[in-house]
């Protein structure tokens, strides 16, 4: 699990740097003549032939048109918008603010039949109850400066979650122990959203499962926390931007990584007297 959470991001990167300097080896142009050509300094060309900076759309035509490869711009165009796209920055994703961005999610939760969740940190947004959500996002738009409209966001966030009641979909949702007792508002808010985690292990389409702390042979890497859509896509939450995974190599790390933590993670009476003692711990 050495793999970073942006390799599918920097793979894609280096794809297309490979391919600009294929582009200009097979035109025979050295790294000097294509840079006199594009009217650049050779620093750029070693750069972008490294994958040490991301091509912009003008890079892509001044280069392909001094190799006579014009055929080759639009297909290298898409491929590098594609892969900025794989990793946005939050304040790109949230700057129509964070109501705007829990709705455009709606379209992917409708089609997803199976929802695999690791948790670290806080608990899921398909089991937030609205304070715990409210006090949560606060704090978010607070941090990034994002427009104030978290009451509008609460109500979206749990109108998108009630696919977890529509009997349509499954969830496999597996939390830290530490989720259990990292205090997101007031301990009354807690003490909700920990009673809210009991009744969701009643549903019939939820298997919520906790990784505590003394979970033997635990792997020697850290793991943020992710959100996998089928076999088909991974969101992975970094603190400043959001990565999406798709290509099926990088998905099925995810893939073996889940199942990995299932292994270690506590269910039914076990889950239940660990969420019992971080709720008694509130006093």
């Amino acid at each position: 699990m050495a793999t970073s959470s942006s390799s599918s991001v920097q793979a894609a990167r280096d794809a297309i740097a490979k391919r600009l300097r294929e582009i200009r080896l097979d035109a025979g142009l050295s790294g000097r003549e294509i840079s006199g050509l594009c009217g650049w300094h050779p620093a750029k060309t070693t750069r972008l032939e490294k994958s040490q900076a991301a091509p912009s759309d003008a890079d892509i035509r001044a280069w392909c048109a001094a190799c006579g490869a014009e055929d080759q711009i639009s297909d290298l165009i898409a491929a590098s918008r594609n892969a900025d796209s794989m990793y946005i920055e939050w304040r790109q994703l949230q700057r129509g603010g964070l109501r705007r961005l829990q709705e455009s999610r709606v379209p992917l939760y409708e089609r997803t039949s199976l929802f695999r969740v690791y948790s670290s940190q806080v608990v899921p947004g398909f089991l937030q109850t609205p304070e715990y959500a409210a006090a949560l996002l606060a704090a978010i738009a607070e941090f990034h400066g994002t427009p104030d409209d978290v009451a509008e966001a609460v109500e979206a966030r749990m109108a998108r979650s009630d696919v977890i009641r529509s009997g349509r979909h499954r969830f496999v949702l597996l939390l830290e122990e530490s989720v259990l007792r990292y205090q997101i508002g007031q301990p009354d808010v807690m003490a909700g959203q920990l009673g809210a985690l009991l009744s969701a292990m009643a549903l019939p389409a939820v298997s919520l499962g906790i990784v505590p702390f003394s979970a033997p042979a635990r792997p020697q890497w850290a793991l943020e926390g992710f959100t996998m859509f089928d076999d088909q896509r991974v969101h992975v939450e970094l603190l400043g931007a959001q990565v999406t995974v798709t290509a099926p190599g990088e998905v099925d790390l995810y893939v073996r990584a889940h199942a990995r933590l299932l292994d270690m993670a506590v269910h039914g009476d076990r889950a239940r007297r660990l969420i019992l003692a971080a709720l008694n711990a509130l006093g």
